[in-house]
């Protein structure tokens, strides 16, 4: 077995990585990121990547302020898929509470489906306990481009941010 020891950085997402980010979804998804970067202009949200030296992006992920007080909630997290489980992940999620605390704010929130164990243990591992559960829904492209709704169920995670 061979390792590699990449030196990652994490910064804001920007437009132009947009064209770069389409291992995380599809033209309808990265649309609805390129309105989410609007609403990083006001301060409403961060919206972060995680890159290679090369400043490739390989991972991304945003913190509404705006969903609950008190609280910064972490949503649209995702990893290259052929990166996962080598831990950039967890560098994701903690950049973003880094902001969630930079913003003085006492919590991190995040909603996991209850079809994604992998995640959830993730989020566990990381010190996130479950508190509820709700539905969500959205809109979803397929690769014909046709549209679907997905209806599923997510568990409420909450992280005490020391």
């Amino acid at each position: 077995m061979i390792s590699v020891a990449l030196r990652l950085s994490v910064r804001n997402l920007k437009p132009e990585d947009l064209p770069q980010c389409t291992w995380a979804g599809s033209s309808l998804h990265l649309a609805g990121v390129a309105r989410q970067l609007e609403r990083a202009s006001k301060g409403d949200v961060d919206y972060l990547v995680v890159c290679t030296p090369t400043g490739l992006p390989i991972a991304k992920g945003g913190v509404d302020y705006r969903v609950k007080e008190g609280a910064g909630t972490l949503w649209q997290l995702a990893v290259h898929p052929a990166l996962q489980s080598c831990g950039i992940g967890t560098v994701l999620v903690g950049a973003a509470e880094q902001r969630v605390r930079d913003r003085g704010l006492r919590y991190a929130e995040l909603s996991v489906e209850d079809s994604n164990p992998r995640a959830r243990a993730l989020y566990a591992r990381l010190g996130y306990t479950a508190y509820d559960r709700q539905p969500d829904s959205w809109d979803e492209q397929g690769f014909d481009g046709s549209l679907r709704r997905r209806e599923t169920m997510c568990t409420l995670m909450r992280k005490i941010l020391h």
